[in-house]
């Protein structure tokens, strides 16, 4: 059973750790903080113990289609874990839930949401949720920081519509959200969301470690780097390159679905340049910002080439598929994709339509070999 004792967390850090917890507090993490978050990292288990931590990003909470509010229930569980970032890198992860992104939560502009977060007991750190989504101080940190083996609550009321980033937001919330922490909160509006075929849920964020990329052994974090924002890895959900063949394989969806992408950016320093390469964001809701008069085609902007997602931010992006292609997601800030290790691929399956798009006009038909679009 966890304990709720949210008065003596709050002692626990700190006057500096209190002014933290509280917001966009001026006071700075103190060397003490960061000396204790670097010796439990360093004193954690190094050994793998979750054999993928990467959110599969086909799995979220279907549409809304009530018309009235609902309360609901929601528990979120911080882990830390020990995970890869590719074969051979080891690093210590911050979670809500196991995965990164932590889980999207799904309401309904109206909503009530009775909220718990547990901080596992084998936890080496006291750690929070700050929802965007809240009107309330600090988004509910306060109201939910809790130590290892511990729980806290808080309930708030969803008042208004759109795409929010939730994240850790103890006084290294930097590091805790870097390694992990974050996620999204979709507070559909009144009216719903317009029906697609398929949507998608990704975190962009980076990592900041003491050894290069792709060295072998474990990777442990590096306070300095982060400082400097020169990070080792630029991500989704955790992994490098994990939504391509060579990882845990490429997002399959069908000619003429139209998918939608839900896309957070934790950060915490770098700003997403989210690109579909070979397609265009047909409709595109800028910082997940969505109309409360339910006029959605007015509100959304069309055929957005890149859409900047800032840290601590969200996107809400539509694609049209009329072709058979593979679409590479991707932050335009090309070295991130090449050297840091972001990309997730779509592949879409069809027939070929070479009045739209004929990757070999010059080949007899029939005669041009099958395979993905690189």
């Amino acid at each position: 059973m966890f304990e709720t004792t949210r008065r003596r967390v709050v002692q626990a850090v700190g006057l500096g750790g209190t002014a933290s917890l509280a917001g966009c507090s001026a006071a700075p993490t103190t060397d003490t903080e960061t000396t204790r978050e670097t010796t439990s990292q360093t004193a954690a288990q190094q050994s793998i113990d979750v054999d993928r931590i990467a959110a599969d990003p086909t799995t979220l909470p279907d549409p809304i289609s009530r018309s009235e509010p609902k309360r609901h229930e929601v528990l979120l569980t911080a882990q830390e874990h020990v995970a890869e970032i590719e074969d051979g890198v080891t690093f210590n992860f911050m979670t809500f839930d196991g995965r990164v992104p932590g889980p999207m939560i799904r309401v309904r502009q109206g909503d009530t949401v009775s909220f718990t977060l547990e901080n596992a007991t084998d936890n080496a750190m006291p750690h929070n949720v700050d929802f965007h989504a809240v009107y309330g101080t600090g988004g509910g940190n306060v109201a939910t920081t809790a130590s290892p083996g511990e729980e806290n609550a808080m309930e708030f009321k969803a008042e208004y519509p759109g795409a929010y980033i939730y994240h850790c937001a103890v006084p290294n919330l930097d590091m805790h959200i870097s390694s992990g922490m974050f996620g999204m909160i979709l507070v559909e509006p009144k009216e719903g969301l317009p029906p697609v075929d398929q949507e998608l849920y990704l975190g962009q964020h980076e990592v900041y470690t003491d050894k290069p990329a792709g060295e072998e052994g474990h990777h442990s974090f590096d306070f300095e780097a982060m400082a400097n924002e020169q990070p080792t890895y630029v991500l989704f959900n955790g992994e490098k390159y994990p939504f391509t063949p060579d990882n845990h394989g490429t997002i399959k969806t069908n000619q003429g679905d139209r998918v939608r992408v839900f896309m957070v950016t934790g950060g915490p320093n770098y700003s997403s340049n989210f690109h579909p390469i070979g397609n265009v964001w047909s409709r595109a809701y800028r910082d997940g910002a969505l109309p409360e008069n339910g006029d959605l085609e007015a509100a959304a902007e069309r055929n957005v080439q890149t859409m900047k997602v800032p840290p601590g931010s969200c996107m809400i992006g539509e694609m049209d598929t009329p072709v058979p292609e593979r679409i590479k997601l991707v932050d335009h800030a090309l070295s991130r994709v090449a050297r840091r290790g972001l990309m997730a691929m779509v592949d879409v399956q069809g027939e070929k339509r070479p009045e739209i798009f004929d990757p070999s006009p010059d080949t007899p038909a029939g005669e041009d070999e099958e395979g993905p679009i690189y």
